[in-house]
C-alpha cells in the first residue's frame, strides 16, 4: 500500500467517532459509566492515529503532489446531481486539512479523557459522550471535505452538536437559553456561507476546492462579495464582532465542552474556512482589510471585556473571543501560515486552562466566581501548576508557546506595513497580560476568600494526566515553527507553504528588528504582568470589591456588560424587529397576502357557482346549446367572409 492509498483511507479518521457516537447513542445505557467514555476516547484516539498515518504519508510525497486535489482525494460517492451541480462526498489530505485533523484529535482525545473523571455520575453520562464524538466527527468532516457543500454539511453538523452539548444540563434555564442562542446566532452566519456557495457555483460552476485556483479569474466586485459572505459565516463560527455574543454564554454547558467548543473544534472552523478560501481573499482588493480590522478590534474589544469578568470560564471565553481576533487579524493580511500557527498552540493553552478551571470549580464544588476562592496553589498543585503554564503561554513570555505564536502575528502585521493593527493588536497583548494574571492571583494565590463550608481538594488522576499532558505541549509547542528560517526550525511554515502558493510572506530584514519586535511584544506581555501583580498580588481584601473596578467607576459597568451589546440586540430584537414581524405577520401575510389569495378563491367559488347553474341535466337545453354555439360559429364565418 503507497502513501496514495493511505491517503484515499481519511474517511476512516471521521468515521471512527462517528461509529463511536452511534453505538452509545444505541446502547450507551447497557455499556454504563466509565466503560461509555472509555469507549468515545480510545475512538477519538484511533482517530488520532489514524490522522498521524495520514500526515506521514502526505509527508512522503513531494511537495507539490501535498496539494493535488485530484490525486489526494479520497475515494467517496456522487451524493447528488441536479443540473450543472454535481455533489460528491469525498475527502481531501493535504496539508492543511492534515494539521487540522492532528490537533483536533490529539486535544480532542484528551478532552474526552478528562470528561471520564468530570462528568462522573452524570445520569446522562453515556448520552454526553456520544454528543461529544458526534461533536468531533462533525469538525473532522468540515476540515477533510473536498468542497465547500462537504465542509458545509460538518459545519452544521457542529452547529447541531454545539447546541446538544451547550444546553446539556437543559434543567437550567441559563444553559438552555445560552443553547439556543448559540444556534440562532450561527444560523445568521450559515446564511452568508449559504450565498457564497451560490455565487461560487453560479461563477465557477463548481464547489469542489479544485475550483479555487480560477478565483483570480473572477470580476473584482463578485470575488470581493463571495470572500465577505464566506467571512459573514466565519465570522458566526468563531465568534466575532458582531456575532461573539454566544461564545461567552457557551460556558453554561459542561466544562468539557467549553474546551472542545474554544479550542479543537467550532471556532477555529471560521479561521479554517478564510485559510482554505484564501485564494477569494487574495484575488480581492478589500475583504482581507476588513477581515483583518475585524479581527483587531475584536481582539481588543474582548480584551478589554474579559479585564473586569469574575467568573471562572467567563474569563477565559471572553479570552477565546480576543485570540480568535489575533488569528482573523493574520488571516487578513495574508499571514496564513501565522494564523493556522496561533489557532494550533492557543487548542494546547486553551483546553489546558479550560481544563484547569474544570479542576478548580470539580475542586470547589461548583464555585465559580474568583471573589469566592484564592489560595488554591497549596491545596490543588498540579492544577495550579499546570494553568500557570497556561497563563504563561497565553500572556505571551518567552519560552511558552504562545510567545512565538502571537509574536509571529505580531511581526508580519508589522512587516507587511500595516503598523496601525501592529499598535492594535499590541494594546490587545497587554490586556491579555493583564487579565490573565489577575484571573491566577485570584484564583491561586493572594488571601483565602473561600466559604468556610467549601473544602478544596485536588482532581483525579484522570483529570490530571490531560493537564500535564496539555501543559506539557504549552510549553514546547512553539517549536512546532520557530522563527528561525535560516536554521530551517520553521517546520509549520514549510509544510504549509504548497497551500499557501504565490501568497508573499515576509520576514525581518536583519536579526536586529526580529529581536526588536519580540523585545517590544515580550516587554508589553511583561508590563500586563506586573500592572496586575501590583493590584491584586495580596487578593482582595473584600470580595465585594475589586480594585480594578472601582477605579474604572462607571466604566467597570459598561466592560461588565461587554458594552451592552448582547443586551442592545435584545432590545433591537424584543422591541422594533418584533413589532416589524409582526407587521408582516398582521396587515401584510393576513390582509396583503391571505387577502390576495382569499380573493381569488372566492373568486373562483362565486364563479363556479354561476357557472354551475348552466348544468341542468336537461338534454333539451344541452341540444339548444349546441344549436346555438353552431349558429355563432356559422355568423363569425359568414363575417370573416364578406369583409
Amino acid at each position: 500500500m503507497d502513501a496514495r492509498d493511505l491517503l484515499h483511507l481519511a474517511w476512516v479518521i471521521p468515521a471512527l467517532p462517528a461509529a463511536g457516537a452511534v453505538v452509545l447513542l444505541l446502547v450507551g445505557r447497557r455499556i454504563g459509566e466509565p466503560r461509555a467514555g472509555w469507549l468515545a476516547t480510545t475512538m477519538m484516539g484511533l482517530a488520532f492515529l489514524a490522522s498521524f498515518v495520514a500526515f506521514l504519508a502526505l509527508r512522503s510525497l513531494p511537495g507539490e503532489a501535498r496539494v493535488d486535489v485530484a490525486a489526494n482525494v479520497s475515494q467517496g460517492y456522487t451524493w447528488m446531481k441536479v443540473g450543472g451541480l454535481s455533489v460528491d462526498f469525498r475527502f481531501l489530505v493535504d496539508p492543511l486539512s492534515s494539521t487540522m485533523t492532528l490537533f483536533i484529535t490529539g486535544v480532542g482525545t484528551l478532552i474526552h479523557a478528562y470528561a471520564i473523571g468530570y462528568m462522573h455520575g452524570d445520569a446522562r453520562f453515556s448520552r454526553f459522550f456520544a454528543y461529544l464524538n458526534l461533536f468531533a466527527a462533525s469538525m473532522l468532516v468540515l476540515v477533510l471535505g473536498s468542497g465547500f457543500v462537504t465542509t458545509f454539511m460538518g459545519w452544521e453538523g457542529v452547529g447541531l452538536c454545539s447546541y446538544l452539548l451547550i444546553s446539556f444540563w437543559f434543567e437550567r434555564e441559563s444553559a438552555a437559553v445560552a443553547g439556543k442562542k448559540a444556534f440562532v446566532t450561527n444560523r445568521i452566519g450559515d446564511v452568508g456561507f449559504l450565498l457564497a456557495m451560490f455565487l461560487i457555483f453560479r461563477n465557477l460552476g463548481s464547489l469542489g476546492y479544485g475550483s479555487l485556483e480560477r478565483a483570480a479569474d473572477l470580476p473584482g466586485s463578485t470575488v470581493t462579495a463571495i470572500a465577505l459572505l464566506l467571512f459573514v459565516g466565519a465570522v458566526g463560527k468563531s465568534a466575532q464582532f458582531p456575532l461573539h455574543i454566544w461564545l461567552p454564554d457557551a460556558m453554561e454547558g459542561p466544562t468539557p465542552v467549553s474546551a472542545l467548543i474554544h479550542a479543537a473544534t467550532m471556532v477555529t472552523a471560521g479561521v479554517f474556512l478564510v485559510a482554505r478560501a484564501h485564494p477569494f481573499f487574495e484575488a480581492s482588493a478589500h475583504a482581507g482589510t476588513v477581515v483583518a480590522w475585524v479581527g483587531a478590534f475584536t481582539a481588543l474589544f474582548a480584551a478589554t471585556v474579559a479585564i473586569v469578568q469574575n467568573d471562572i470560564k467567563r474569563v477565559l471565553a471572553w479570552s477565546t473571543v480576543s485570540q480568535l481576533g489575533y488569528m482573523f487579524l493574520a488571516a487578513g493580511i495574508g499571514a496564513y501560515t501565522a494564523a493556522i500557527f496561533l489557532m494550533v498552540v492557543h487548542a494546547f493553552f486553551k483546553a489546558l486552562l479550560f481544563l484547569g478551571a474544570g479542576s478548580v470549580i470539580h475542586g470547589l464544588h461548583e464555585e465559580q466566581d474568583m471573589r469566592r476562592m484564592g489560595r488554591l496553589r497549596a491545596l490543588m498543585p498540579v492544577t495550579a501548576a499546570t494553568f500557570i503554564i497556561g497563563w504563561l503561554a497565553i500572556a505571551g513570555v518567552v519560552p511558552f508557546a504562545g510567545f512565538w505564536a502571537k509574536d509571529e502575528v505580531l511581526a508580519q502585521a508589522w512587516f507587511r506595513g500595516d503598523y496601525a493593527l501592529w499598535a492594535v493588536g499590541l494594546v490587545g497583548a497587554l490586556f491579555t497580560a493583564f487579565y490573565m494574571t489577575r484571573q491566577v492571583l485570584l484564583v491561586f494565590f493572594g488571601n483565602d476568600r473561600r466559604d468556610p463550608e467549601v473544602h478544596a481538594h485536588e482532581s483525579p488522576w484522570i483529570m490530571l494526566a490531560p493537564l500535564g499532558a496539555l501543559a506539557g505541549l504549552s510549553l514546547v509547542g512553539g517549536a512546532i515553527n520557530l522563527p528561525f528560517t535560516t536554521a530551517g526550525l520553521d517546520f509549520l511554515a514549510h509544510w504549509l507553504e504548497p497551500v499557501f502558493e504565490g501568497v508573499p510572506e515576509p520576514h525581518a530584514s536583519s536579526f536586529a528588528q526580529g529581536f526588536l519586535l519580540s523585545t517590544v511584544a515580550l516587554t508589553v506581555a511583561v508590563g500586563g504582568i506586573l500592572i496586575a501583580v501590583s493590584v491584586y498580588r495580596r487578593g482582595l481584601p473584600d470580595p465585594e470589591r475589586d480594585p480594578v473596578a472601582e477605579r474604572l467607576g462607571p466604566l467597570a459597568r459598561v466592560l461588565e456588560n461587554a458594552y451592552f451589546v448582547d443586551a442592545g440586540i435584545a432590545r433591537l430584537v424584543s422591541g422594533p424587529l418584533a413589532a416589524f414581524a409582526r407587521f408582516l405577520a398582521g396587515p401584510v401575510d393576513r390582509d396583503v397576502v391571505d387577502g390576495t389569495v382569499n380573493a381569488v378563491g372566492e373568486s373562483t367559488a362565486r364563479l363556479s357557482t354561476a357557472v354551475r347553474r348552466l348544468q341542468t341535466g336537461l338534454v333539451r337545453n344541452y341540444a339548444l346549446a349546441v344549436v346555438f354555439g353552431a349558429v355563432l360559429i356559422l355568423l363569425y364565418v359568414v363575417v370573416r367572409a364578406t369583409f
